[in-house]
């Protein structure tokens, strides 16, 4: 099935000039770019978009690494977009992310090394996980009318 998600390519990413490689890698998979912005995050768009974490010892640092510098805010769409996003991107946990994946390529951080350091995890980018949340992600982020309809060049082929 043909499904929409979201991708923020966090401030580590935007701050290390990687934005470009990260995008190719999910144009060049199939996915459709929807819709895409930067974004300063404020204190109410972290708490609403990291609302499960906000009672969690590590959300300090996590709602501090996501307000530290923009975000890219990409809404794409594709064939099981939100399982082969993740699938592209790589294990959450970088030094668990395999080569060849947006993690394993362009992070090396562990959850023992945040932890020792007090910070939260440099980990380029976030994905949706599942159909609920890709939803409520991408109305959180994209009013429906930033939300683009429009066909590929390869769509006969990719979709």
């Amino acid at each position: 099935m043909v499904k929409q998600t979201l991708v923020l390519i966090k401030p580590d990413g935007v701050q290390r000039s990687i934005s470009g490689k990260i995008i190719t890698r999910f144009e060049n998979s199939g996915m459709k770019i929807i819709g895409m912005k930067m974004v300063w995050v404020d204190e109410k768009l972290s708490q609403t978009h990291y609302s499960e974490h906000i009672s969690k010892p590590f959300f300090k640092g996590l709602d501090e690494f996501i307000r530290s510098g923009p975000v890219i805010a990409i809404a794409l769409e594709g064939v099981d977009a939100i399982r082969n996003i993740r699938r592209i991107v790589g294990s959450t946990a970088p030094g668990d992310a395999s080569p060849g994946t947006i993690r394993g390529d362009y992070a090396h951080h562990t959850y023992e090394y945040a932890d020792r350091k007090s910070k939260s995890i440099a980990n380029i980018i976030h994905a949706s996980g599942n159909d609920e949340e890709a939803k409520k992600e991408v109305s959180l982020w994209f009013d429906k009318s930033e939300l683009h309809n429009y066909k590929r060049a390869d769509e006969h082929i990719v979709f």
